[in-house]
């Protein structure tokens, strides 16, 4: 049997390279996918051979999460709940699609993941797998194997001269990608209590933020970030910089309510400065081009984009078809917006494009140009008329 492993270097999927290899008697493959995450990926390769995997992959995927995943995602302004950027349930398909590739590839038999039962992951990487490739079988070693303690982690490992990283003492779970980082668990499952200063990684605290504000200028073409300050850059670079400027103003931090897809409540702690940068500006650059009516129902399907990232449905014809949608809203959606970043908070300032809707001859208290005052009598009488029908009708009652 030959299994492709999701592989991360850390604790659990150590294990489960080694159990995978006793439990099914199989040739593990260990992928690691480089999505910008904190963790030193620098001894992942190696560890995986020492821990017995006959090959390994270590993929820079940073720049494909970012223009096929997460810039899908802001053109289609799809934010979880109102609130959550999902940096991890956008990075699952891409996993997923990638672990299908090398399984295809090698000719194995099944995939596997180290995922936990309680998770929204465990969904998400079986959805987009069986997807891609529903031949291949889905092994899930953490809700499988008896490792349920320190000490049965630590005999197994040494049972099987196994190299896994040193136990740290941290009580949250946390996953971190370019896009951003989550973390949940420990003192934050008191809901009562503000989060622990130490949970937060890349954000500074709104006080301890500089006095003084900076502000940035976003350029987009077609819904996509590609400049700041006039200087091109490419999509990790671009992220890459706004996520240390916001950060360092305290921009991005959010605490929530979340209800997640398995079916109860959780809290998440999440630190995303790069995207709210973002988010914020695209959108006033969509308010400046688009449309009223248009403008609107786009904030409708937008809450449906994001569930359907949320609850495991990248794969699905909706989302496909909505991304036509949205790709068609955002031809015009190019231009320049400055935000002022200040002691977490974001604000716009100018906005600039040449698609612009805005005519100053009309919408100027001060012209009288291009606007007749005359023909709001009768707009006005025209649009009353429901509710004047209903106050008559009350009235002859």
């Amino acid at each position: 049997m030959k299994i492709v492993l999701a592989y991360s270097g850390g604790l659990d999927t150590s294990l489960a390279l080694g159990w995978l290899r006793q439990h099914y008697d199989a040739e593990v493959i260990a992928f690691c996918a480089d999505i910008g995450q904190f963790e030193d990926l620098s001894d992942v390769a190696d560890r995986a051979k020492r821990n017995g995997a006959s090959g390994v992959y270590v993929d820079d995927l940073r720049q494909q999460f970012l223009e096929e995943y997460a810039f899908r995602a802001l053109k289609a302004d799809a934010v979880f709940e109102g609130k959550y950027y999902m940096a991890a349930s956008l990075s699952r398909p891409l996993i997923a699609r990638r672990l299908v590739e090398i399984a295809e590839a090698e000719g194995a038999d099944a995939v596997a993941h180290g995922a936990t039962g309680k998770g929204n992951d465990q969904v998400r990487f079986y959805a987009g797998i069986s997807a891609l490739n529903p031949d291949l079988r889905i092994i899930s070693p953490v809700m499988e194997w008896d490792l349920t303690t320190r000490g049965r982690q630590i005999a197994f490992a040494e049972e099987h001269g196994l190299s896994i990283p040193a136990f740290k003492t941290s009580p949250y779970s946390r996953d971190t990608n370019i896009w951003g980082t989550s973390v949940e668990c420990g003192p934050l499952d008191d809901i009562s209590a503000a989060p622990p200063e130490e949970v937060y990684k890349i954000t500074a605290a709104a006080e301890a933020a500089p006095e003084e504000p900076a502000t940035v200028t976003i350029g987009f073409e077609r819904g996509v970030p590609v400049a700041l300050d006039g200087v091109r850059l490419g999509p990790v670079e671009l992220v890459s910089r706004l996520n240390e400027l916001g950060g360092a103003h305290g921009v991005g931090r959010i605490d929530i309510m979340e209800n997640r897809l398995v079916g109860f409540k959780v809290r998440g702690v999440y630190e995303a400065p790069a995207a709210a940068v973002l988010y914020e500006a695209h959108r006033e650059l969509e308010n400046l081009v688009l449309e009223s009516d248009l403008f609107h129902y786009k904030e409708l399907v937008s809450r449906k984009y994001a569930e359907l990232v949320y609850e495991a449905k990248w794969f699905g014809g909706l989302r496909q078809s909505l991304d036509a949608f949205f790709d068609h809203v955002q031809e015009r959606v190019s231009g320049e917006v400055s935000v002022r970043l200040y002691k977490g908070s974001v604000t716009v300032q100018t906005r600039h494009s040449g698609h612009s809707l805005y005519r100053l001859s009309i919408a100027s208290y001060e012209s009288e140009a291009e606007f007749d005052h005359g023909a709001g009598t009768g707009f006005s009488y025209i649009w009353s008329l429901p509710g004047r029908i209903s106050a008559m009708q009350r009235k002859d009652q």
